[in-house]
């Protein structure tokens, strides 16, 4: 064997030999069969023989960098911020409550001994976020250099593929894609199952768990009234995203929504692609009316200003058409959801979404102001199916939802709890007053709340907070 760039061999003419060529070497087997002739030949081999070496140190380098950033690093942010963003409230109660009750005897004392343990603990999770932070800016810029350097060698590294095989697996793999996405663009992720209204392949709603969920908005407390939750058709490569429509007008009107790319955005109040005008910022027809909103299919559904009529605002189109509600619908705060104590303003009418599609929940003087649930059959303009009216009053009532094709009715327990305590069942007609279900508010009041059938939660918008609980079925 002879490892040098030049190599001469001396061979026999009827003699056959074997050339095996490597990076940087050539071995030479002789076959021998002995004849008179000889001739000589020179090899020389030009190619600079490949880093083996350079290759695997380049795959150990990017093989660390996965290990050091994983999507649990970000997760744990969001855990904290959730924390700090629950225990903030409590302690700011906890110190009013003390400055009613001090009177300088024991018992504010002992109150004032659990607010500092509070305070104490509050600060602990603050310097724990704060040096979680610090690390993750140290590990992004360090990794932000290594990935740079990484690049710059596999750069260098492709120049030893004089016969371009990476560059066209590059370019297979880019047409593969390209042909995936053509043929699955419009179905990327299997959608939730359509029942008909009644057969729910889930079952029957048992339990309501949670808050999972419990944030304030990136505008704290300035608007006490609107809505958030996520699309249940959402339009491709928008499966992650969320929606939110807060009341920026006398918590009456609204003239934009709010878009995020995820749950985290949400949380810490970054709006990715941003904001979607609805309406010019004055009241017009199309403005929003009311914190009962809906985002069906890329459209967002809501009551018209100043009318008896849902509207449906086209996101991509930027276009907004409407249907009206039967004759005696009640309008502008004339059949509110309601408790002992009080109205929620503009609440008339209520959009909800489930497995099937778009339901409008509604009073008319005809059915004595108790709840009537209609079919909206998205279009443009969007149309109304098939309608039921109910026994159960709507100014007994503080919220609705639609799940499986039944409606669901809460009303209020006090400042802790919202209990469902009433169903309508869409294909039987049954009406049921005795469901029992309760949730744990984090808030007085609850201004909207929506079933999304792609998680299976309850998103509900309360007191300027956006709150989130897990349906259960059996």
């Amino acid at each position: 064997m002879v490892q040098t760039n030049v190599v001469r061999a001396t061979m026999k003419s009827s003699r056959v030999f074997t050339l095996i060529l490597s990076i940087g070497f050539v071995s030479i087997i002789p076959q021998v069969m002995p004849l008179p002739s000889d001739c000589v030949c020179d090899l020389n081999n030009i190619e600079t023989p490949f880093p083996h070496n350079k290759l695997r140190t380049v795959e150990t380098r990017a093989s660390t960098c996965n290990r050091n950033i994983t999507p649990q690093q970000s997760t744990e942010v969001e855990i904290m911020l959730l924390g700090l963003d629950r225990r903030l409230p409590r302690l700011e109660a906890d110190i009013a409550l003390l400055e009613k009750e001090d009177d300088g005897d024991l018992f504010g004392t002992v109150s004032l001994q659990v607010i500092q343990q509070e305070r104490a603990e509050i600060l602990q999770l603050i310097n724990k976020l704060n040096s979680t932070t610090f690390n993750y800016q140290r590990l992004n810029r360090e990794t932000t250099q290594e990935v740079n350097e990484l690049k710059n060698e596999i750069e260098a590294l492709e120049k030893f593929d004089t016969m371009d095989v990476v560059k066209g697996l590059e370019v297979n793999k880019r047409l593969k894609r390209d042909l995936d996405q053509c043929q699955n663009g419009h179905h990327p992720t299997d959608p939730p199952p359509e029942p008909a209204p009644g057969n729910c392949p889930l079952g029957r709603l048992q339990n309501v768990t949670g808050p999972n969920t419990y944030s304030a908005t990136e505008y704290g407390g300035s608007y006490t009234y609107g809505s958030w939750g996520r699309d249940p058709k959402p339009a491709a490569g928008k499966e992650s995203w969320f929606w939110m429509v807060p009341l920026t007008v006398s918590n009456v009107f609204s003239n934009f929504v709010r878009l995020y790319s995820s749950l985290s955005s949400v949380v810490v109040g970054v709006s990715v692609p941003g904001t979607v005008a609805i309406s010019p910022s004055n009241p017009t027809t199309n403005t929003i009316q009311g914190p009962n909103v809906v985002m069906y299919q890329d459209s967002l559904y809501y009551n018209c200003y100043n009318r008896d009529a849902v509207c449906r605002s086209d996101i991509p189109l930027k276009t907004v058409t409407s249907v009206a509600l039967p004759g005696g619908t009640g309008f502008n705060s004339k059949y509110n959801f309601c408790h002992l104590d009080s109205c929620y303003g503009y609440t008339d009418m209520d959009l909800a979404t489930d497995e099937s599609g778009v339901w409008v929940i509604y009073a008319t003087a005809g059915n004595f102001g108790n709840l009537v649930l209609s079919e909206v059959i998205p279009g443009s303009p969007p149309t109304l199916g098939r309608t039921w009216n109910t026994s159960a009053h709507k100014r007994a009532v503080t919220n609705t939802f639609v799940a499986c094709g039944v409606l669901y009715a809460t009303r209020y327990l006090g400042k802790e709890a919202e209990e469902i305590f009433y169903s309508f069942d869409t294909v039987t007609g049954r009406e049921r007053y005795n469901i029992g279900i309760q949730l744990r508010k984090m808030s007085t009041n609850i201004q909207s709340l929506n079933y999304s059938p792609v998680d299976h939660m309850l998103y509900a918008y309360s007191d300027s907070m956006i709150v989130s609980y897990q349906v259960h079925f059996v």
